[in-house]
């Protein structure tokens, strides 16, 4: 047999489905490193306008749905506390972008258009600036740069009763940006969120280190186009 018969495999694929899943994690750890020191000062001027514009809290957070550790066969102590929520739950931040009430908000979806939205808020959901400090989220280990976002867990309940393979959204870290974000709107009815699952399963399974740099380099034209966001 001669040096040209001989089958040619590619490195990626003598690596594991966890060495995989590991070489993306890292990717995306130094990726939000960077980005976090680098828009320091975007954070800072966004909170310093959030404060001097209305009262509250500069920063929001809210429960969302993580990763299913069930499905990686690694649920340990954790299965019972998180066998009805769907995955792990964990606090993700956000900066406030509508006037605070004062109690717990509603677990509903945004609008366009929605009253409850600050003149601040609105600019930063149309650039989808709100996100960054999900940045530390991605240090904590409770989320990528890149995966299908994070439900609230109200919605989460809802919406896997409504749609069969929802819950295989949860195989994955979630993420700041992902494949249904680049290509898809903010939910607004059933029909998108559908639509988006689509985009998310075709995601995972053709997920790797190079598809999220490839997401990552598209989403800046994304934020400055404003598509999808209100």
């Amino acid at each position: 047999m001669t040096t040209s018969q001989i089958p040619q495999l590619s490195w990626t694929a003598t690596l594991t489905p966890r060495m995989r899943d590991g070489a993306r994690r890292a990717v995306n750890v130094v990726i939000a490193s960077v980005a976090l020191v680098l828009t320091l000062p975007v954070m800072a001027a966004i909170a310093v306008l959030i404060k001097l514009t209305s009262s509250g809290p500069v920063l929001f957070t809210q429960r969302r749905v993580g990763l299913d550790r069930r499905a990686l066969g690694n649920a340990g102590g954790n299965a019972r506390r998180h066998a009805d929520d769907g995955g792990q739950t964990f606090t993700m931040y956000k900066f406030r972008t509508m006037r605070s009430t004062g109690g717990a908000a509603p677990e509903v979806w945004a609008r366009p258009d929605d009253p409850r939205v600050t003149a601040v808020g609105s600019v930063l959901r149309k650039f989808r600036l709100d996100e960054l400090p999900q940045l530390w989220n991605v240090l904590r280990g409770d989320m990528n740069v890149v995966g299908p976002r994070p439900e609230q867990p109200t919605i989460f309940a809802a919406l896997r009763q409504q749609i069969k393979e929802y819950p295989r959204r949860q195989q994955v870290l979630p993420g700041i940006t992902g494949w249904a974000q680049i290509n898809r709107a903010y939910d607004s009815s059933i029909d998108d969120v559908r639509e988006k699952l689509n985009y998310d399963l075709e995601y995972i399974r053709h997920r790797s280190a190079l598809e999220d740099l490839k997401i990552m380099l598209l989403t800046p034209a994304v934020m400055l186009g404003r598509r999808g966001g209100w």
